[in-house]
């Protein structure tokens, strides 16, 4: 028996569970630098390149949730309500944002986007959308099968 098989034949399930909670970590590293360095790489492909990530990610909620309360905004984005006030009121500077009173309840305020917030949003997801389609031409089959179902995994991932 070589040294190899030998020490094969000796491992012990808590080692080979030892073995694999390491892989796993090591698993989990890779895939948050890769899926954070993915993502810094993506926002940089953006309509309007003086907008926070944090003012874009109000722009792009109101695009796909629809209007908003400040509190609701806030509580989707996880950030303090005076926080989101300012975010808004940026929006708002700038014409991206509106904010009118809420037909049910004349004491809160809804923020909504304009059709310019709504261009911003539409410009940034076609650039990022034209970037991604770019990195995927120079990938083979094979990997562009792989990254489609790794999509599916994170998707489940990112929902629980």
């Amino acid at each position: 028996m070589s040294s190899h098989e030998t020490d094969t034949a000796h491992t012990t399930p808590a080692t080979d569970t030892a073995t694999d909670l390491a892989d796993l970590s090591t698993d989990a590293s890779r895939l948050r630098i890769a899926t954070f360095r993915l993502a810094r790489r993506m926002r940089t492909q953006r309509a309007v390149d003086s907008m926070s990530d944090g003012q874009f990610a109000v722009l792009a909620a109101l695009w796909v949730h629809g209007p908003h309360t400040l509190g609701e905004l806030a509580e989707r984005e996880r950030v303090s309500a005076p926080s989101m006030n300012r975010t808004v009121n940026c929006l708002q500077d700038s014409g991206y944002a509106a904010r009118s009173a809420d037909e049910s309840d004349g004491r809160k305020v809804v923020v909504s986007l304009t059709d310019t917030g709504r261009a911003v949003v539409d410009e940034t997801a076609r650039r990022r959308d034209a970037w991604v389609e770019a990195a995927l031409a120079e990938l083979t089959d094979d990997e562009r099968a792989t990254l489609a179902g790794a999509a599916a995994i994170m998707e489940r991932m990112a929902a629980r």
